[in-house]
């Protein structure tokens, strides 16, 4: 028996899963080149760990917190990937351990979620997966392309109606600002197309901010790629929410953004518009500088 929770390299869960228990089911990335992810590039090398080391992470937080844990979150990059028949019992046992549960998520991005069939996500959801969070980043096909994500708006629209269609909720995550100035009309545009096809639970709003040891800040360094000012970041946030047609609840939940707009639409659309409106009459020098990131 193990004398506690087992973690290897960063764990990074959804601010949604500050409570959750968390379980390492898999180590690093699988994909680990996007351009502005700083979180595994300097490793450690991807692994799915086994079964019987999860379950006994598992049981060693079931002996040390009872029947207390409701939310469990399995990092790390992309737990998706897998096997189907490993994750069903994972699932499965992590049920029977913690009967008052309410939810389990983890992360999975769009390319690997289409390597699942719709009746393996089917027995995934029914024995126990509640929500995937998945990157969009952008639906703009040459940003996506640009900055290394491995997927493409059409498998972003398939890897999101799959999740749908298992009865999994999904939770998309936009990156303001990721199209620099020379795509920003673009990246907002395409991504507003995608979202609109795919009418996600949740939309989660980012904003980009360079971090150390990524490639983009390279670009960013060079002048190649420029950033995006306070209210230029704020026109994106504008024309997000004002073009969108879908029934998702929107959380701009991350330090990241320069404010907070939550709402569900389209109930709260013209609250979170104008909310934006005046945040946009602000001094840009009342916004957080642009700084480097290092987590």
């Amino acid at each position: 028996m193990t004398s506690g929770l087992r973690y290897t390299g960063p764990i990074y869960r959804p601010p949604s899963e500050a409570n959750s228990l968390l379980v390492q089911a898999t180590i690093g990335c699988p994909w680990n080149k996007c351009t502005f992810c700083m979180v595994y590039k300097k490793g450690p090398k991807f692994k799915i760990r086994s079964v019987n080391e999860i379950k006994e992470d598992l049981l060693w937080a079931k002996q040390k917190y009872g029947s207390s844990i409701e939310t469990v979150f399995f990092p790390s990059g992309n737990t998706i990937i897998i096997k189907t028949e490993d994750f069903v019992e994972i699932l499965k046992y992590t049920r029977k351990l913690f009967p008052n549960l309410k939810r389990i998520t983890i992360y999975g991005s769009a390319q690997y979620i289409v390597k699942k069939e719709l009746d393996d996500l089917k027995r995934i959801a029914e024995a126990g997966l509640s929500r995937i969070h998945v990157g969009l980043e952008s639906g703009d096909d040459i940003v996506l392309k640009h900055v290394k994500k491995g997927s493409t708006s059409e498998i972003q629209i398939k890897a999101g109606q799959l999740v749908k269609k298992a009865g999994i909720e999904l939770s998309e995550y936009v990156v303001l600002g990721l199209g620099g100035k020379k795509r920003t009309r673009e990246h907002i545009q395409e991504t507003v197309k995608v979202i609109n096809v795919i009418d996600p639970d949740f939309i989660r709003i980012r904003t980009f901010l360079p971090k150390m040891n990524t490639p983009i800040l390279e670009e960013i360094q060079s002048g190649t790629f420029q950033i995006l000012s306070p209210h230029e970041v704020l026109k994106e946030t504008y024309n997000l929410i004002k073009k969108l047609n879908v029934t998702s609840q929107v959380y701009s939940d991350h330090y990241t953004n320069y404010i907070s707009v939550n709402g569900k639409l389209p109930e709260n659309r013209d609250v979170m518009l104008y909310t934006i409106e005046n945040a946009q009459k602000r001094d840009e020098k009342s916004f957080r500088e642009i700084y480097i990131g290092t987590e």
